[in-house]
């Protein structure tokens, strides 16, 4: 088996940033655009569909008794009057809700993301919107304040505009349901179960792409797609860790300066 390190590096990259609010999107661009890595068009597709999958396997592996709860609540739901008053019955059709604003939101802007992809201007504007919400955090309250419908579609709407890279999927979404007043612990649940169907949502049109190019798997991708495994792993114990103790102010100034080197570099390319 091959090892291509280029791939390893962006396998552990995807996985430190995944779940980490710092946008992994806006990281593996980036690390693209600087260091000259480039894939054609069908291979950074399916570059991208096999470290998501790496991924959201972490979600599901970390989420599995919420989620085998929740659907199991929703499933007798349908039969069982007595289940539609059940937490899972109104986190089903809520999350189900909420994707389908993220959708209506996302598919628009698929061409304009691909453009940003290629863009460090792009990519470093979206670091600053991220670093702005994650400075503005603290100052929201927990108070429970909204229904949790409402909450789920303010949140689903926020996620369909954070598929722009540079912009943190994980910590826009946390921040919209801290804002709409959820707990912390909730919050951070929350944006989790809402990231499940949009990444297998996204992932399923990326693999009708990638299958009808026809594209065979490069061993080292593959090693790339475990390290994204093994370091999401323990990144998304350390961002439940840090949502609970609420230290968002490390992750701003990090996007922060960031994206600023970004945005500069870009602007120092033009002359």
């Amino acid at each position: 088996m091959n090892l291509d390190w280029n791939t390893l590096f962006l396998g552990v990259v995807q996985g430190v940033t995944e779940f980490l609010p710092v946008s992994s999107s806006g990281h593996l661009a980036l690390s693209r655009l600087f260091f000259g890595w480039d894939f054609d068009g069908d291979g950074l597709l399916a570059f991208d569909l096999i470290l998501h999958c790496a991924t959201v396997l972490v979600v599901l592996i970390s989420f599995r008794n919420d989620i085998s709860t929740f659907l199991s609540q929703w499933l007798k739901g349908f039969y069982s009057r007595e289940d539609r008053a059940s937490e899972g019955w109104n986190y089903g059709w809520a999350v189900i809700a909420g994707t389908l604003i993220t959708a209506c939101i996302a598919l628009p802007l698929k061409d304009a993301v691909e453009a940003a992809m290629e863009s460090r201007l792009a990519v470093g504007a979206g670091l600053l919107v991220t670093a702005g919400l994650l400075c503005v955090v603290p100052l929201f309250s927990e108070k429970e304040k909204n229904s949790l419908f409402k909450t789920v579609l303010f949140v689903g709407l926020i996620q369909g505009f954070a598929v722009f890279p540079g912009i943190s999927r994980s910590g826009s979404t946390i921040a919209a349901a801290l804002f709409m007043g959820m707990s912390a612990a909730n919050a951070f649940r929350l944006s989790f179960l809402m990231a499940i169907p949009a990444i297998v949502g996204a992932s399923l049109l990326e693999v009708t792409q990638v299958l009808r190019a026809g594209i065979t798997l490069p061993d080292g991708w593959l090693i790339a797609a475990v390290a994204a495994f093994l370091v999401g792993y323990f990144a998304l114990d350390l961002l439940r860790r840090l949502v609970l103790s609420g230290r968002w102010a490390y992750f701003s100034v990090y996007c922060f300066f960031l994206g600023m080197i970004a945005i500069i570099s870009d602007i120092a390319t033009r002359f």
